[in-house]
């Protein structure tokens, strides 16, 4: 499994210049990359390959009068660059054709100098190295000083350089991990253990077990210090030197609340799957949620962050990861007896179970009936729900129809 290492860089104002001259050159290439397809498009042409750009946009415009610059950052951020270029055409006619999971990919765009994040990749051809104090050595940048956090696993195959909205820099390591040692690294818990999770806005989460998660609210406890720093920005006259200080305070105050929310969903997966052999949730529609008037605690939650975390997690670490449908009446379904009684508005926070009598907590009860949902799908190798498939032919129309058809 491939997993990224990140950890902030500090770079000396020699290599601030460095690195944003690298970011430059390799928007500049890609933004040209961009353009040839678009001519050739334009034209009822097929495609430039990559080899063509390269030779074109970087071998030989290196040695023009307008593109003499490029010479000055490393060979392979601008081939990369043209990757990545290619990338976002082979994604985007993939969506096209209806393939690609997830939303609809639109057309590549041409990149903005303004653009809040900016990133330049190095790969093994770079001849990047970590040296023995500890710096990363970057081809015409020099050796950047690194706040490591923990050792790397095993020897990076590429890095990132990245520049975020509120200019912090870090480095990006992709680490291909061995699966026998990272099966190893948790201690195996008890093989018939499961966990249901039901996400919500009250409590973050509400575990089968009883359990109940607070939700940390990260962007409402820090709504008034937003708010304030964002009436600044607005101002602040556009273009000038105190408003790109207030933009960056805005950054950063969103940036610190982003960070621990990031950190608060890492340990919590990580504490549910180390102590579970199975997990299952529920695939709730974040999208949708996120256009209601609940829309601002839904994205501060971060679900989809959450379960893409538990999903990785998972897999690297020998467990068991189930999604049910949408669907599925948890909420209305009794867990000790079974009887479904119905829907229930969302004011109705406990209720009685009218054939067994017993009093449900609505998160706990459907927390448990995600549980039994999982539980069932790893038993049968199917889903709980079967999606709709074509009616069999003996089945199709009405009774009459069908005798007149086995009759001919």
């Amino acid at each position: 499994m491939q997993l990224r290492y990140a950890f902030r860089l500090d770079p000396t104002p020699g290599q601030r210049i460095a690195l944003a001259r690298a970011f430059g050159c390799a928007r500049v290439v890609y933004n040209d990359a961009i353009a040839a397809r678009e001519r050739a498009r334009a034209a009822g042409e097929a495609f430039p390959t990559v080899a063509v750009l390269s030779k074109t946009l970087v071998t030989e415009a290196k040695k023009t009068r307008e593109r003499h610059w490029l010479g000055g950052v490393s060979a392979v951020v601008l081939q990369q660059s043209l990757r990545d270029a290619e990338s976002a055409y082979r994604n985007f006619f993939v969506s096209l054709k209806g393939t690609r999971k997830g939303a609809r990919v639109g057309a590549p765009r041409f990149k903005s100098r303004k653009d809040q994040r900016q990133s330049v990749r190095f790969t093994a051809n770079a001849r990047w190295k970590i040296t023995g104090t500890g710096r990363l050595s970057l081809p015409k940048i020099g050796e950047v000083k690194v706040r490591w956090s923990r050792t790397l696993p095993t020897t990076p195959s590429s890095v990132t350089v990245i520049k975020d909205a509120a200019g912090r820099y870090f480095a990006s390591f992709v680490i291909d991990t061995d699966p026998e040692q990272d099966r190893t690294r948790f201690s195996e818990p008890d093989p018939g253990s499961g966990l249901g999770i039901d996400l919500g806005l009250t409590h973050f989460a509400v575990l089968s077990d009883g359990t109940k998660v607070d939700s940390p609210r990260f962007m409402r406890r820090a709504e008034k210090k937003l708010k304030k720093t964002q009436r600044e920005l607005s101002r602040k006259q556009k273009g000038s030197k105190n408003r790109e200080k207030a933009r960056l305070k805005v950054a950063r105050a969103h940036a610190k609340v982003a960070d621990a929310r990031r950190e608060f969903h890492h340990q919590l997966s990580t504490r549910l799957i180390r102590e579970n052999q199975a997990v299952t949730v529920e695939d709730l529609a974040v999208m949708a949620l996120a256009r209601t008037r609940l829309g601002k605690s839904v994205h501060d939650a971060g679900w989809s962050t959450f379960v893409a975390m538990l999903a990785y997690k998972a897999a690297r670490y020998g467990r068991t990861f189930i999604t049910i449908g949408r669907f599925e009446p948890t909420s209305q379904v009794c867990s000790t007896c079974g009887i479904k009684d119905g829907p229930k508005p969302l004011h109705v926070r406990e209720w009685t179970c009218p054939a067994c009598g017993t009093v449900h907590d609505r998160d706990h009860n459907a927390a448990k009936n995600i549980k039994a949902a999982g539980l069932a799908v790893t038993a049968c190798g199917v889903q709980v729900r079967p999606e709709h498939v074509p009616a069999p032919r003996g089945e199709a129309g009405s009774h009459g129809i069908q005798t007149g058809a086995r009759a001919a």
